[in-house]
């Protein structure tokens, strides 16, 4: 520890507050899962879900992705308890009073947070994804389908130039509805083609489009073809409308970013939606930084009312938190603010609340 320039006190701070962290996941976890069994234990009984697969496949891998969802609501809840006690046994004022500074004793603080931010990351970007697919595969099994059966009014572009669109999609059979494809050359529409349907051939994997009539336009002129049904290749596969609910959750960084490029690249109307989940994967552990601040500045110093009224004033202002987050995300995805602006925003207005209680800490 000598190259982190730790002492006995920032160790000591560090096992109260990694201890107490990890103490209320625990015990919040173990009541979480209690009530998920008694809301789901009829599902479980008559799907007859093996044992096994609900500890291992489901619960197991539930744990580190509702762990990760509250991970810095239970950082704050952590700094609040225990600092507030330090404060309580006279504990802090002890350690300044022997010379140590106010922004000294921080570095413990920042130290801890920095675990459980990098651990956090982690976990959202790269391993709770791989245990969201056994998660939710077991949900489609024995719980309840995470797959949408149709979506309605489908329009995007599968390639430069060209773009489809179905009134509706059925998953079940792979059948589009009232499907269109427009070409586009320049910005000027060349061809069109409307149909009844389009259905997935799985023996030729083709699209066969169904009752069709074609326009090609040339300038001032015009080409009609009409046809019961022809099979061609398209840039799209029935995978792209099996999508899982809240689909996202099951890729890793890596995956979401490629996922991004070809959303881009098709004109999707989910992109901001992409991208929000996206910059939350950065913002959320930053965001522990910042309500360790606000923790160790408001549970500091010793006042009437104890533990329970920084308990209070803390939850109010992470409260607070969570709800302005949720505010700019919704203004994001409305198309009134851009997406990295509406993660971030939240963590900059805070940064700048954090750092005035920061400063009125130690008077």
């Amino acid at each position: 520890m000598r190259f982190l320039g730790l002492k006995i006190i920032d160790i000591y701070i560090i096992k109260k507050f990694l201890g107490t962290f990890f103490f209320a996941i625990i015990i919040i976890i173990s009541i979480a899962i209690v009530f998920d069994v008694a809301e789901k234990v009829e599902d479980f009984l008559e799907k007859e879900a093996p044992f096994r697969a609900i500890a291992f496949d489901y619960y197991l891998n539930w744990i580190p992705y509702f762990a990760n969802l509250f991970s810095y609501l239970f950082t704050f809840i952590a700094v609040i308890f225990f600092t507030s006690k330090l404060a309580a046994n006279t504990e802090i004022i002890a350690i300044l009073s022997s010379g140590v500074s106010f922004k000294r004793l921080m570095y413990p603080y920042f130290l801890s947070a920095l675990v459980i931010a990098i651990m956090s990351f982690v976990l959202m970007a790269y391993i709770i994804p791989p245990a969201n697919v056994i998660r939710k595969d077991f949900e489609y099994k024995y719980i309840k389908s995470p797959i949408r059966n149709t979506d309605k009014n489908i329009h995007r572009q599968i390639e430069p130039g060209v773009f489809i669109y179905m009134k509706s999609y059925n998953t079940t059979n792979d059948v589009g509805y009232k499907f269109s494809i427009e070409k586009f050359e320049e910005g000027v529409l060349k061809s069109k083609l409307i149909s009844d349907y389009v259905k997935w051939d799985t023996s030729i994997s083709k699209w066969s489009i169904r009752n069709y009539y074609i326009r090609d336009i040339d300038s001032l002129s015009e080409k009609i073809t009409t046809g019961s049904r022809v099979d061609t290749t398209l840039n799209m596969f029935p995978k792209e409308f099996k999508l899982m609910k809240n689909h996202t959750e099951i890729m890793t960084l890596p995956e979401l970013n490629e996922y991004i490029e070809q959303q881009y690249m098709k004109g999707a109307d989910n992109v901001v939606e992409l991208l929000i989940d996206k910059y939350q994967r950065f913002a959320y552990p930053f965001s522990t930084f910042i309500l360790t601040l606000i923790g160790v500045s408001l549970s500091s110093r010793k006042v009437r009312g104890g533990i329970g009224m920084h308990i209070g004033l803390g939850l109010g202002l992470s409260f607070s938190f969570i709800l302005f987050m949720r505010f700019t995300t919704m203004f994001a995805i409305s198309g009134s603010m851009n997406p990295l602006m509406a993660v971030w925003l939240p963590n900059i207005i805070y940064t700048i609340i954090s750092i005035y209680l920061y400063r009125l800490a130690p008077k």
